[in-house]
């Protein structure tokens, strides 16, 4: 038996697990959503031709479009000063960067709504300073949503790029500054081609955990900033329209593969190696 046949009956068993318990829901939910008797795209059509479904299918693209860049800004910053830092301090930074995984999604919403609400600690602040006159009212809107969002995936791009920028040689930099390069030229041509493989992943990690939410965006944003994951539930489990929940999934499948697509080809482009 050669090594290759040996390598793919030592993979089958995995494989096959993968298949059933992730593939197999998958593919049957995509095929739930061509089983409607007015014709096999005719849930797509609804979909698409809905103001409203647009209107929370681009509002939590918006939403996640933006997480993800403002956790990349966050967390490359961070990262940056983790990954250069003396090795105690450096232990220290990565427990206080992933302690906020270390409670549920659910608790650390919650958390928001007591420091954005009328009476949260946010307006309570300003009101003793003198910054306002009156309560904001900062709860159920695309912002809280959005910066409750960074909160919760900040941590998984920070620990993503770190082991990617501790593998950049200081020698590098330092090179580069020694030919002449000043440091923002050192980092466009040096650190950032080299840290394309993790903010890749990380982008990918937060954008799809941005778009898929749903515990975040019900607590914060409510009905008045419905998203896809609150939609997909409300579909689901209120009406029970399980032709219509299904599509919203399958949409919500695409859109994450062409996205994955998109940064695998963006990285591609950036440093080859990383693609």
């Amino acid at each position: 038996m050669s090594h290759r046949m040996q390598a793919w009956l030592l993979a089958a068993p995995a494989t096959l697990l993968v298949f059933v318990f992730l593939g197999l829901p998958v593919l049957s939910t995509l095929a739930m959503t061509f089983a409607d008797p007015k014709g096999p795209l005719a849930s797509y059509a609804a979909f698409f031709n809905s103001g409203f479904r647009m209107t929370v299918l681009w509002r939590t693209m918006e939403v996640a479009l933006t997480t993800t860049i403002l956790s990349v800004g966050i967390g490359f910053v961070v990262a940056w000063v983790v990954a250069r830092a003396p090795s105690r301090l450096k232990s220290l930074l990565i427990i206080a960067a992933v302690f906020p995984l270390l409670t549920g999604v659910v608790v650390r919403a919650f958390a928001w709504l007591v420091i954005l609400g009328k009476n949260g600690i946010l307006n309570s602040f300003l009101l003793w300073i003198g910054a306002i006159t009156e309560p904001l009212s900062m709860l159920y809107t695309q912002g809280s949503v959005i910066v409750a969002m960074v909160y919760l995936f900040v941590p998984l791009m920070i620990l993503t790029l770190v082991g990617v920028l501790e593998g950049i040689p200081q020698d590098l930099t330092d090179a580069a500054a020694s030919l002449g390069a000043t440091p923002a030229a050192a980092f466009r041509q040096v650190v950032l081609p080299m840290a394309v493989p993790g903010l890749i992943v990380g982008s990918v990690l937060v954008f799809t955990g941005s778009f898929t939410s749903y515990a975040t965006p019900q607590l914060l944003g409510g009905e008045r900033q419905m998203m896809m994951g609150t939609f997909l539930y409300q579909r689901a489990m209120v009406t029970f329209d399980w032709l219509g929940a299904s599509t919203i999934a399958a949409v919500m499948v695409v859109v994450t593969l062409a996205t994955v697509l998109l940064m695998s080809r963006l990285a591609r482009k950036l440093n080859p190696v990383a693609g």
